[in-house]
């Protein structure tokens, strides 16, 4: 059977299944950890699906032993739900005593899309900084840094500019050609760069040997295996191997990929509630009847349906509820209008705490930035 879908770092289509994913890049299954952690939708839901290594995390976690979680941002356009899956993850592991490395790839923005490093910066702090701290980011146990400037402690700065250069020892042309397709010096600085993001946490300059997790969409595996392979193959630092853990992709409000250059697929996190609740009327794909009257008789599909699928992935902790409303749903007790009218009224009281927060962040904004 021909597979209908397509996941790689640059593009993601049709009816992922990432079972098969999961199977041809050598993925384990998360669930087994996931009853192990502590409550959390995106864990307890399946969202976060997939994992390599991450016995060593949970061993941390259990017995409260030091572990770094890393993860980066590309300052490109608007924060949105997508992102939030991220950032909710961030925020998880830091409550459970984490060290946070997150790392803006300002160099990477610079060299494949916008060269403007000032104008990156902004963004970095306007749409995803401000929005983190919102969401609950602590200044403490957080090293916040962009790539082009990685600290004004030099002895650290050097280690991590170093071991970037080192890393280029340990892979060849090929390698990164067969990830990264056609290649300028430019991405391939940005590609060892993120390796260097990924590994410089355990370099003694920074935590030393602790164990290091790094959340990622199924579309990044690649950029894993990459760092992944490099680790093992320096024998200057003994490297524990990194572990990872993989999330389902959020689908945008037309059904499709939620994507940050088309503003009809997804919302932000700076939209207005009334402008996001126009958004789920007039745009959020429908798991529902052409008509009431075939509703009512066949009832709804709500695993496709994009208000459903928000209200589990993000905005409705509470599992009996949920139930309740699939039921409805999927019985033609409750129709396509009034689904999209609960997510709404949630998304419409999130949206405004948030905002609050959001403006209230800018006084923390320097925390993170020493």
């Amino acid at each position: 059977m021909q597979e209908n879908f397509k996941v790689t770092p640059w593009e993601v289509s049709g009816s992922v299944d990432y079972d098969k994913l999961m199977k041809d890049f050598g993925i384990g299954q998360m669930s087994s950890f996931a009853e192990k952690l502590p409550k959390n939708i995106l864990f307890s839901r399946g969202v976060v699906y997939g994992q390599r290594d991450f016995a060593r995390i949970a061993e941390a976690i259990e017995k409260k032993k030091n572990f770094v979680m890393m993860t980066g941002l590309m300052p490109s356009g608007k924060f949105h739900l997508g992102h939030k899956i991220v950032a909710e993850q961030i925020i998880f592991y830091q409550s459970l005593g984490a060290k946070i490395y997150l790392a803006v790839a300002d160099v990477e923005a610079y060299n494949a899309r916008n060269p403007d490093l000032a104008g990156l910066r902004k963004v970095a702090i306007e749409e995803y900084l401000l929005n983190y701290i919102a969401l609950g980011l602590k200044p403490k146990n957080c090293d916040f840094y962009f790539q082009s400037s990685r600290s004004r402690d030099g002895e650290k700065a050097n280690a991590y500019y170093s071991l970037a250069s080192l890393c280029a020892r340990h892979t060849t042309f090929n390698e990164v050609q067969a990830i990264y397709g056609e290649i300028s010096p430019g991405k391939l600085q940005a590609a060892l760069l993120q390796v260097s993001d990924m590994l410089h946490p355990q370099l003694k300059e920074f935590e030393g040997s602790v164990p290091v997790v790094v959340p990622v969409g199924f579309d990044q595996d690649p950029h894993i295996r990459l760092a992944r392979d490099i680790s093992q193959r320096i024998k200057i630092q003994n490297f524990i191997q990194l572990s990872s853990t993989y999330h389902k992709f959020i689908v945008g409000l037309n059904g499709g990929k939620m994507s940050s250059s088309d503003s009809t697929s997804y919302i932000a996190l700076t939209d207005s509630p009334e402008a996001a609740a126009e958004k789920i009327r007039k745009h959020a794909f429908s798991g529902g009847r052409v008509s009431v009257e075939e509703h009512r008789r066949l009832g709804g599909n709500p695993d496709v349906d994009v208000s459903f699928l928000y209200l589990k992935t993000l905005f409705e902790p509470d599992e009996k509820k949920l139930k309740i409303i699939y039921e409805d749903y999927k019985s033609g007790k409750l129709l396509t209008g009034e689904l999209k009218q609960i997510l709404i009224e949630k998304l419409t009281k999130f949206l405004r705490e948030h905002q609050r927060k959001r403006e209230q962040a800018r006084k923390l904004v320097g925390k993170f930035l020493k």
